[in-house]
């Protein structure tokens, strides 16, 4: 029989996407308050996940990657998800969004994304979120699942993972 424990605290992570810097800085002041200093933010790449968000957002969207120092458990998961979809909202104007934030999780095993989407692989948390297994970590290096979207595979993005996983790692041993 396994004994229940509390989980490890996790590191935060946001992948967010945008066409216009202004509209990141003001997600960072935003989230700030919140969640404490970022203590990794990517350089901007192109965001070339086909045109699922053109007609919304536009062309030329870019993606920055952003971890937060501070660890937080879990379980936070959903009520973060529901903090990114209510400044998604006021950040819009004309009924369209000018930035999306995936918030999710990277532990020492895998990277989980919050979504507000079920689907097969997607165990419900709570108030209408799902956690998306993205990526997992084995014998050194993040592996893709047969769901993984193809943008979360790329070399850039794991290198920035696994960067970021090396941080959370020395920040649970000297915890």
């Amino acid at each position: 029989m396994s004994s229940p424990r509390q989980a490890d605290s996790v590191k935060l992570v946001m992948s967010v996407f945008f066409r216009e810097e202004d509209a990141f800085l003001h997600v960072m002041q935003i989230m700030t308050p919140h969640f404490g200093r970022p203590d990794f933010i990517s350089a901007p790449m192109p965001f070339d996940f086909t045109t699922y968000y053109e007609k919304e957002m536009g062309g030329s969207l870019v993606r920055r990657l952003v971890s937060y120092e501070k660890l937080i458990p879990p379980e936070s998961l959903p009520d973060i998800k529901l903090l990114t979809n209510r400044v998604e909202v006021q950040l819009s104007g004309d009924g369209h969004r000018k930035v999306n934030i995936d918030p999710g999780y990277l532990s020492a095993a895998h990277l989980i994304l919050a979504t507000g989407k079920g689907y097969t692989h997607r165990p419900y948390l709570r108030d209408g979120i799902y956690a998306d297994l993205t990526l997992i970590f084995t014998d050194g290096a993040f592996h893709t699942l047969s769901w993984t979207y193809p943008d979360y595979g790329g070399q850039e993005i794991m290198a920035w993972l696994c960067m970021i996983r090396e941080k959370y790692l020395l920040t649970l041993k000297t915890a």
